[in-house]
Protein backbone atom coordinates (compact mmCIF):
# COMPACT_ATOMS: atom_id res chain seq x y z
CA UNK A 1 0.00 0.00 0.00
CA UNK A 2 1.27 3.42 -0.26
CA UNK A 3 -0.09 6.87 1.18
CA UNK A 4 -0.15 9.87 -1.52
CA UNK A 5 -2.14 13.05 0.03
CA UNK A 6 -3.72 10.96 2.43
CA UNK A 7 -5.21 8.57 -0.02
CA UNK A 8 -4.13 5.32 0.03
CA UNK A 9 -3.67 3.28 -3.30
CA UNK A 10 -3.71 -0.50 -3.53
CA UNK A 11 -0.78 -2.39 -5.08
CA UNK A 12 -0.72 -2.88 -8.74
CA UNK A 13 0.32 -5.99 -8.44
CA UNK A 14 -2.55 -7.18 -5.87
CA UNK A 15 -5.45 -5.21 -8.28
CA UNK A 16 -4.60 -7.31 -10.82
CA UNK A 17 -3.47 -11.15 -8.82
CA UNK A 18 -0.29 -11.25 -10.56
CA UNK A 19 3.21 -11.83 -8.84
CA UNK A 20 5.77 -9.04 -9.43
CA UNK A 21 7.70 -11.13 -11.68
CA UNK A 22 4.38 -11.80 -13.80
CA UNK A 23 5.42 -11.30 -17.93
CA UNK A 24 3.77 -8.99 -20.23
CA UNK A 25 1.71 -11.99 -21.25
CA UNK A 26 0.65 -12.76 -17.72
CA UNK A 27 -0.54 -9.41 -17.44
CA UNK A 28 -2.28 -8.75 -20.12
CA UNK A 29 -4.37 -12.08 -19.34
CA UNK A 30 -4.88 -11.23 -15.87
CA UNK A 31 -6.60 -7.94 -17.60
CA UNK A 32 -8.71 -8.97 -19.60
CA UNK A 33 -10.73 -11.51 -17.11
CA UNK A 34 -10.86 -8.57 -14.29
CA UNK A 35 -11.63 -5.65 -17.33
CA UNK A 36 -14.33 -8.71 -18.97
CA UNK A 37 -15.95 -9.48 -15.33
CA UNK A 38 -16.12 -5.94 -14.26
CA UNK A 39 -17.03 -3.49 -17.42
CA UNK A 40 -19.60 -1.35 -16.76
CA UNK A 41 -21.49 -2.39 -19.59
CA UNK A 42 -21.99 -5.83 -18.11
CA UNK A 43 -22.82 -4.14 -14.72
CA UNK A 44 -25.06 -1.33 -15.58
CA UNK A 45 -25.97 0.96 -12.29
CA UNK A 46 -23.31 -1.17 -10.31
CA UNK A 47 -20.55 1.82 -8.84
CA UNK A 48 -18.53 -0.90 -7.42
CA UNK A 49 -17.82 -2.55 -10.65
CA UNK A 50 -16.99 0.75 -12.36
CA UNK A 51 -14.53 1.29 -9.48
CA UNK A 52 -13.09 -2.31 -9.71
CA UNK A 53 -12.87 -1.25 -13.16
CA UNK A 54 -11.24 1.61 -13.22
CA UNK A 55 -8.39 0.28 -10.69
CA UNK A 56 -7.48 -2.86 -12.68
CA UNK A 57 -7.20 -0.21 -15.84
CA UNK A 58 -4.92 1.91 -13.94
CA UNK A 59 -3.14 -0.53 -12.85
CA UNK A 60 -2.33 -2.33 -16.43
CA UNK A 61 -1.73 0.83 -17.82
CA UNK A 62 1.11 1.43 -15.12
CA UNK A 63 2.73 -2.24 -15.62
CA UNK A 64 2.26 -2.40 -19.24
CA UNK A 65 4.66 0.14 -19.63
CA UNK A 66 8.20 -0.91 -19.01
CA UNK A 67 9.73 2.58 -17.95
CA UNK A 68 6.57 3.39 -15.91
CA UNK A 69 7.09 -0.14 -14.48
CA UNK A 70 10.56 -0.01 -13.44
CA UNK A 71 9.89 3.28 -11.95
CA UNK A 72 6.72 1.82 -10.02
CA UNK A 73 9.06 -1.48 -9.15
CA UNK A 74 12.16 0.67 -7.70
CA UNK A 75 9.70 3.28 -5.77
CA UNK A 76 6.14 2.64 -5.41
CA UNK A 77 3.46 5.14 -6.05
CA UNK A 78 6.22 7.89 -4.81
CA UNK A 79 8.18 6.82 -8.13
CA UNK A 80 5.64 7.45 -10.77
CA UNK A 81 5.04 11.30 -10.19
CA UNK A 82 3.09 13.08 -13.32
CA UNK A 83 3.90 10.17 -15.52
CA UNK A 84 1.64 7.31 -13.97
CA UNK A 85 -1.97 6.65 -14.60
CA UNK A 86 -3.83 9.39 -17.56
CA UNK A 87 -6.93 9.40 -15.98
CA UNK A 88 -8.53 7.30 -18.61
CA UNK A 89 -10.23 4.06 -17.58
CA UNK A 90 -11.83 3.04 -20.46
CA UNK A 91 -9.14 3.89 -23.11
CA UNK A 92 -7.19 0.67 -22.28
CA UNK A 93 -9.47 -1.73 -24.17
CA UNK A 94 -13.10 -1.82 -24.41
CA UNK A 95 -15.69 -4.85 -23.64
CA UNK A 96 -15.92 -5.03 -27.95
CA UNK A 97 -11.95 -5.69 -27.52
CA UNK A 98 -11.70 -8.02 -24.86
CA UNK A 99 -15.18 -10.37 -26.59
CA UNK A 100 -13.02 -10.16 -29.79
CA UNK A 101 -9.79 -11.70 -28.43
CA UNK A 102 -11.60 -14.38 -26.36
CA UNK A 103 -13.70 -15.29 -29.37
CA UNK A 104 -10.59 -15.18 -32.06
CA UNK A 105 -8.71 -17.43 -29.86
CA UNK A 106 -11.63 -19.83 -29.85
CA UNK A 107 -12.98 -20.14 -33.08
CA UNK A 108 -10.25 -18.09 -34.90
CA UNK A 109 -12.03 -15.37 -36.05
CA UNK A 110 -10.04 -12.66 -37.45
CA UNK A 111 -7.53 -14.21 -39.73
CA UNK A 112 -5.34 -17.21 -39.37
CA UNK A 113 -2.77 -16.32 -36.88
CA UNK A 114 -0.31 -17.88 -35.26
CA UNK A 115 1.90 -18.42 -31.84
CA UNK A 116 5.25 -16.66 -33.05
CA UNK A 117 8.38 -19.09 -32.03
CA UNK A 118 9.94 -16.38 -30.30
CA UNK A 119 9.34 -16.62 -26.80
CA UNK A 120 10.33 -13.56 -23.76
CA UNK A 121 12.77 -14.44 -21.38
CA UNK A 122 11.54 -15.46 -17.80
CA UNK A 123 12.28 -12.82 -15.15
CA UNK A 124 14.29 -14.03 -12.04
CA UNK A 125 14.86 -12.92 -8.80
CA UNK A 126 17.99 -12.92 -6.01
CA UNK A 127 17.96 -12.13 -2.37
CA UNK A 128 20.82 -10.03 -1.13
CA UNK A 129 21.18 -9.29 2.21
CA UNK A 130 23.22 -6.19 3.17
CA UNK A 131 23.81 -4.25 6.26
CA UNK A 132 21.87 -2.16 8.25
CA UNK A 133 24.21 0.58 7.42
CA UNK A 134 24.31 -0.23 3.56
CA UNK A 135 20.56 0.27 3.67
CA UNK A 136 20.84 3.88 5.06
CA UNK A 137 23.70 5.10 3.23
CA UNK A 138 23.62 3.00 0.03
CA UNK A 139 26.18 0.46 -1.47
CA UNK A 140 27.44 -0.15 -4.96
CA UNK A 141 28.43 -4.11 -5.39
CA UNK A 142 28.07 -7.07 -7.70
CA UNK A 143 25.71 -10.40 -7.69
CA UNK A 144 26.27 -13.35 -9.08
CA UNK A 145 22.89 -14.95 -10.72
CA UNK A 146 22.60 -18.09 -12.88
CA UNK A 147 20.58 -16.86 -15.96
CA UNK A 148 19.79 -18.89 -19.55
CA UNK A 149 21.76 -17.37 -22.21
CA UNK A 150 22.03 -17.68 -25.85
CA UNK A 151 24.12 -20.40 -26.92
CA UNK A 152 27.14 -19.05 -28.59
CA UNK A 153 27.56 -22.27 -30.89
CA UNK A 154 24.32 -22.21 -32.84
CA UNK A 155 23.80 -17.98 -31.97
CA UNK A 156 20.14 -19.06 -30.33
CA UNK A 157 18.64 -20.31 -33.46
CA UNK A 158 18.81 -24.27 -31.69
CA UNK A 159 20.00 -25.84 -34.79
CA UNK A 160 23.30 -27.74 -35.49
CA UNK A 161 23.44 -25.96 -38.58
CA UNK A 162 22.59 -22.40 -37.51
CA UNK A 163 19.94 -21.70 -39.75
CA UNK A 164 17.30 -22.04 -37.72
CA UNK A 165 14.43 -24.03 -37.83
CA UNK A 166 12.35 -26.02 -40.45
CA UNK A 167 8.64 -25.72 -41.75
CA UNK A 168 6.44 -28.35 -39.75
CA UNK A 169 5.31 -31.02 -42.19
CA UNK A 170 2.38 -31.60 -40.40
CA UNK A 171 0.63 -28.02 -40.67
CA UNK A 172 2.94 -26.79 -43.20
CA UNK A 173 4.11 -23.93 -41.43
CA UNK A 174 0.47 -22.89 -40.14
CA UNK A 175 1.20 -23.61 -36.62
CA UNK A 176 -2.72 -24.65 -36.87
CA UNK A 177 -5.07 -27.82 -37.61
CA UNK A 178 -8.49 -27.31 -38.20
CA UNK A 179 -11.38 -29.48 -36.53
CA UNK A 180 -14.84 -29.37 -38.17
CA UNK A 181 -17.57 -29.41 -34.74
CA UNK A 182 -21.17 -29.33 -35.97
CA UNK A 183 -21.19 -25.47 -37.51
CA UNK A 184 -17.66 -24.21 -36.58
CA UNK A 185 -14.43 -24.70 -37.65
CA UNK A 186 -12.20 -24.38 -34.67
CA UNK A 187 -8.39 -24.37 -35.13
CA UNK A 188 -6.05 -25.82 -32.88
CA UNK A 189 -2.49 -25.43 -32.14
CA UNK A 190 -0.75 -27.90 -34.41
CA UNK A 191 1.01 -30.78 -31.44
CA UNK A 192 4.09 -31.44 -33.47
CA UNK A 193 5.23 -27.88 -33.46
CA UNK A 194 3.36 -26.26 -30.50
CA UNK A 195 1.87 -24.15 -32.69
CA UNK A 196 5.26 -21.93 -34.30
CA UNK A 197 4.61 -23.89 -37.82
CA UNK A 198 8.48 -24.94 -37.41
CA UNK A 199 10.56 -27.80 -36.11
CA UNK A 200 13.98 -28.29 -35.64
CA UNK A 201 15.37 -31.77 -37.26
CA UNK A 202 19.15 -30.65 -36.44
CA UNK A 203 19.34 -29.86 -32.76
CA UNK A 204 22.75 -28.17 -31.77
CA UNK A 205 24.36 -30.31 -30.00
CA UNK A 206 25.62 -28.23 -27.06
CA UNK A 207 21.99 -26.76 -26.03
CA UNK A 208 20.21 -29.94 -27.87
CA UNK A 209 17.44 -27.46 -29.78
CA UNK A 210 17.16 -25.09 -27.01
CA UNK A 211 18.82 -21.90 -28.37
CA UNK A 212 19.74 -21.38 -24.93
CA UNK A 213 22.59 -22.34 -22.14
CA UNK A 214 22.45 -21.92 -18.38
CA UNK A 215 25.56 -19.43 -17.24
CA UNK A 216 26.72 -17.85 -13.87
CA UNK A 217 26.32 -13.90 -14.96
CA UNK A 218 28.28 -11.16 -12.87
CA UNK A 219 26.11 -7.43 -12.65
CA UNK A 220 27.03 -4.11 -10.92
CA UNK A 221 23.89 -3.39 -8.17
CA UNK A 222 23.65 0.03 -7.13
CA UNK A 223 21.86 0.25 -3.79
CA UNK A 224 20.61 4.04 -3.26
CA UNK A 225 20.72 5.67 -0.07
CA UNK A 226 17.66 4.97 2.30
CA UNK A 227 15.93 1.70 1.08
CA UNK A 228 14.44 -0.92 3.38
CA UNK A 229 13.91 -4.36 3.77
CA UNK A 230 12.20 -5.89 0.89
CA UNK A 231 12.99 -3.17 -1.62
CA UNK A 232 13.04 -4.44 -4.88
CA UNK A 233 15.21 -3.34 -7.70
CA UNK A 234 14.45 -4.13 -11.14
CA UNK A 235 17.08 -4.31 -13.64
CA UNK A 236 15.18 -4.56 -17.42
CA UNK A 237 16.36 -7.46 -19.67
CA UNK A 238 18.72 -8.62 -17.46
CA UNK A 239 16.92 -12.23 -16.58
CA UNK A 240 16.75 -15.13 -18.83
CA UNK A 241 17.58 -14.82 -22.70
CA UNK A 242 14.55 -15.16 -24.88
CA UNK A 243 14.28 -17.57 -26.88
CA UNK A 244 14.31 -17.46 -30.69
CA UNK A 245 15.78 -13.43 -31.01
CA UNK A 246 13.01 -13.24 -28.25
CA UNK A 247 13.40 -9.98 -25.55
CA UNK A 248 15.53 -11.01 -22.29
CA UNK A 249 13.21 -11.52 -18.90
CA UNK A 250 13.88 -8.98 -15.79
CA UNK A 251 16.07 -9.50 -12.97
CA UNK A 252 14.82 -8.63 -9.25
CA UNK A 253 17.13 -7.87 -6.83
CA UNK A 254 14.91 -8.07 -3.37
CA UNK A 255 16.83 -6.44 -0.73
CA UNK A 256 16.86 -7.76 2.89
CA UNK A 257 18.58 -5.56 5.72
CA UNK A 258 19.85 -7.27 8.95
CA UNK A 259 18.53 -5.71 12.23
CA UNK A 260 21.16 -2.98 13.88
CA UNK A 261 22.48 -4.02 17.26
CA UNK A 262 20.72 -0.89 19.17
CA UNK A 263 19.02 0.82 16.32
CA UNK A 264 15.64 0.83 15.46
CA UNK A 265 13.87 2.29 11.79
CA UNK A 266 10.56 3.74 11.74
CA UNK A 267 10.43 5.10 8.35
CA UNK A 268 13.21 7.90 7.90
CA UNK A 269 13.63 8.15 12.07
CA UNK A 270 16.03 5.99 13.96
CA UNK A 271 15.40 5.22 17.72
CA UNK A 272 17.37 3.88 20.39
CA UNK A 273 17.14 3.85 23.68
CA UNK A 274 20.11 5.30 26.16
CA UNK A 275 20.39 4.62 29.74
CA UNK A 276 21.50 7.30 32.29
CA UNK A 277 21.97 6.96 36.15
CA UNK A 278 20.09 8.75 38.52
CA UNK A 279 22.62 11.64 39.44
CA UNK A 280 22.67 12.49 35.58
CA UNK A 281 18.41 12.20 35.72
CA UNK A 282 18.09 14.27 38.30
CA UNK A 283 21.11 17.18 38.02
CA UNK A 284 21.36 16.87 34.26
CA UNK A 285 24.15 16.04 32.57
CA UNK A 286 25.88 16.05 28.88
CA UNK A 287 26.01 12.29 27.53
CA UNK A 288 27.56 10.95 24.91
CA UNK A 289 25.59 9.73 21.72
CA UNK A 290 26.56 7.40 19.21
CA UNK A 291 24.96 7.63 15.79
CA UNK A 292 25.73 5.95 12.64
CA UNK A 293 27.55 9.11 11.56
CA UNK A 294 30.01 9.46 14.60
CA UNK A 295 29.83 10.34 18.49
CA UNK A 296 27.45 13.33 19.41
CA UNK A 297 26.76 14.89 22.37
CA UNK A 298 23.32 15.66 23.75
CA UNK A 299 22.45 17.75 26.93
CA UNK A 300 19.93 16.44 29.11
CA UNK A 301 18.38 18.67 32.10
CA UNK A 302 18.00 18.26 35.63
CA UNK A 303 15.10 16.66 36.37
CA UNK A 304 15.07 13.75 33.04
CA UNK A 305 12.37 11.28 33.88
CA UNK A 306 12.64 7.79 32.49
CA UNK A 307 10.95 7.71 29.21
CA UNK A 308 11.83 10.77 27.93
CA UNK A 309 12.78 11.54 24.21
CA UNK A 310 15.33 13.60 22.85
CA UNK A 311 15.39 14.53 18.82
CA UNK A 312 18.55 15.18 17.24
CA UNK A 313 18.04 16.29 13.81
CA UNK A 314 19.21 15.14 10.76
CA UNK A 315 20.83 11.88 11.95
CA UNK A 316 18.40 9.62 10.70
CA UNK A 317 18.01 7.83 7.42
CA UNK A 318 18.00 9.78 4.02
CA UNK A 319 15.01 10.20 1.98
CA UNK A 320 15.33 7.98 -1.09
CA UNK A 321 15.97 9.60 -4.25
CA UNK A 322 15.06 13.22 -2.05
CA UNK A 323 17.25 15.38 -0.26
CA UNK A 324 17.34 15.41 3.40
CA UNK A 325 17.16 13.10 6.07
CA UNK A 326 14.93 12.24 9.29
CA UNK A 327 16.16 12.41 13.13
CA UNK A 328 17.73 10.32 15.47
CA UNK A 329 15.15 10.00 18.45
CA UNK A 330 16.52 8.93 21.76
CA UNK A 331 14.62 7.86 24.84
CA UNK A 332 16.28 8.40 27.90
CA UNK A 333 16.08 5.29 30.62
CA UNK A 334 16.74 5.69 34.24
CA UNK A 335 18.93 2.78 35.98
CA UNK A 336 18.30 2.05 39.54
CA UNK A 337 21.74 0.36 40.67
CA UNK A 338 21.07 -2.79 41.79
CA UNK A 339 24.06 -3.14 44.57
CA UNK A 340 24.64 -0.39 46.89
CA UNK A 341 27.24 -0.11 49.80
CA UNK A 342 26.61 1.04 53.45
CA UNK A 343 27.75 4.76 52.61
CA UNK A 344 25.74 5.12 49.59
CA UNK A 345 22.55 3.86 51.28
CA UNK A 346 23.16 6.20 54.11
CA UNK A 347 23.31 9.20 51.43
CA UNK A 348 20.33 7.62 49.63
CA UNK A 349 18.37 7.77 52.79
CA UNK A 350 19.33 11.27 54.17
CA UNK A 351 17.95 12.44 50.84
CA UNK A 352 14.68 10.15 50.70
CA UNK A 353 14.09 12.31 53.24
CA UNK A 354 14.25 15.01 52.03
CA UNK A 355 12.66 14.31 48.56
CA UNK A 356 9.00 12.51 48.77
CA UNK A 357 7.01 11.53 45.68
CA UNK A 358 3.31 11.01 46.16
CA UNK A 359 2.50 6.91 45.71
CA UNK A 360 -0.82 7.63 43.70
CA UNK A 361 -1.82 5.22 40.80
CA UNK A 362 -1.41 6.75 37.17
CA UNK A 363 -2.47 5.87 34.43
CA UNK A 364 -0.37 3.45 32.47
CA UNK A 365 2.15 5.15 30.40
CA UNK A 366 5.44 4.78 28.68
CA UNK A 367 7.36 3.10 31.44
CA UNK A 368 4.72 0.35 30.86
CA UNK A 369 5.77 0.90 27.27
CA UNK A 370 9.29 0.82 28.09
CA UNK A 371 8.96 -2.46 30.51
CA UNK A 372 7.27 -4.00 27.36
CA UNK A 373 10.63 -2.82 25.50
CA UNK A 374 12.91 -4.47 27.93
CA UNK A 375 10.99 -8.00 27.92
Amino acid sequence: MSRNDNVIKADYYEVLGVSRTASDQELKAAYRKLALQHHPDRNPGNSEAEERFKACSEAYQVLSDPQKRAAYDRYGHAGLGAAGFDGNPFGAQDIGDIFGDLFGEMFNIGGNRRPSRVQKGRDIRHDLTIEFEEAVFGKETKVTVRRMEACKDCRGAGTATGRGPSTCPHCQGRGQVRYQQGFFSIARACSACGGAGTVISDPCHTCRGEGRIERQHEISVSIPAGVEDGTRIRYQGEGDAGRFGGPGGDLYIVLRVRPHKFFEREGNDLHCLIPVSFPQAALGAEINLTTLDGDAKIRIPEGTQSGQEFRVRGKGVPHLNEYGRGDLIAQIIVRTPGKLNKAQKELLRQLGETVTVENTPTARGILEKVKEMFS
